[in-house]
C-alpha cells in the first residue's frame, strides 16, 4: 500500500474515531465549546487538546535538555514541538485555502528563530488559537468544504480531514516527546497524577 493511500485510510478512520469518540465525550459532559454534538465542536475539542498538550510539554521540559536528542538521526526536543507546531499551522493555513511557499521551516524548524521557550510557547499558543478561531468560522458546513490537498496535486480534501491530520501528526509527535521525557527520567505532565 502506498503512503497517500495509507495516509488517506488513516485520516478517514481518525476522523470516525474522532467523531465517535466524541458523541461518547458528550454524552459525558462533553469536550466541545458549546456541549452540542457536532463536526466543528468535535474538531475544535481535538484541536484544542492538541494544542494543549504541546504546551504543557513546551512549559515543563527543563531548560538544559530543549536540545536534548537521544540520537543525531533525529530532532531535538525543541526541534520536535516546533515541528508540530508548524505543521498544525501550515495544514490550518492550507484549510483556509493557503498553500505554503515550501514545507522547508516545518521539516527543520529553526532554533535561531525560536531560541526561548517563551518564543516556543507564544507560537504554539498562536497557531492553536488562530486555528481554533478558524474551526470556529468554518462550522460544520464550512468544514465540509473541499480545499486542495497537500500531498497530490489536482486532489480535493475538506477542510475537516486538514484540522484532523495536523491533530493527528501532533499526537505523533506528542508521542515522540513522551520518549525524550522518559529517556530523561522525566514524567510527562499528562501522565503525573492529578493534584487534588
Amino acid at each position: 500500500m502506498n503512503m497517500r493511500k495509507s495516509v488517506g485510510i488513516f485520516c478517514a478512520a481518525f476522523v470516525l474515531a474522532l467523531c465517535a469518540g466524541a458523541a461518547q465525550a458528550q454524552g459525558m459532559g462533553g469536550s466541545g465549546s458549546s456541549g452540542s454534538a457536532s463536526l466543528s465542536n468535535d474538531i475544535l475539542g481535538q484541536w484544542n487538546r492538541a494544542g494543549s498538550l504541546l504546551v504543557g510539554m513546551a512549559k515543563d521540559f527543563p531548560d538544559d535538555k530543549l536540545d536534548y536528542r537521544p540520537t543525531p538521526a533525529v530532532r531535538t526536543f525543541a526541534e520536535q514541538i516546533l515541528h508540530a507546531t508548524l505543521a498544525s499551522k501550515v495544514f490550518s493555513d492550507m484549510a483556509g485555502g493557503v498553500m505554503p511557499k515550501s514545507f522547508d521551516e516545518v521539516e527543520h524548524p529553526s532554533r535561531e528563530t525560536y531560541k526561548t521557550r517563551a518564543q516556543i510557547v507564544d507560537l504554539i499558543q498562536k497557531t492553536f488559537a488562530d486555528g481554533a478561531a478558524a474551526i470556529q468560522k468554518y462550522g460544520d458546513k464550512g468544514l465540509l468544504e473541499p480545499v486542495d490537498s497537500p500531498f497530490e496535486k489536482g486532489k480535493k480534501v475538506t477542510r475537516a480531514w486538514m484540522f484532523t491530520f495536523a491533530t493527528a501528526h501532533v499526537y505523533d509527535h506528542y508521542g515522540q516527546c513522551v520518549v525524550y521525557y522518559r529517556i530523561n527520567g522525566l514524567v510527562p505532565p499528562d501522565s503525573r497524577p492529578e493534584q487534588k
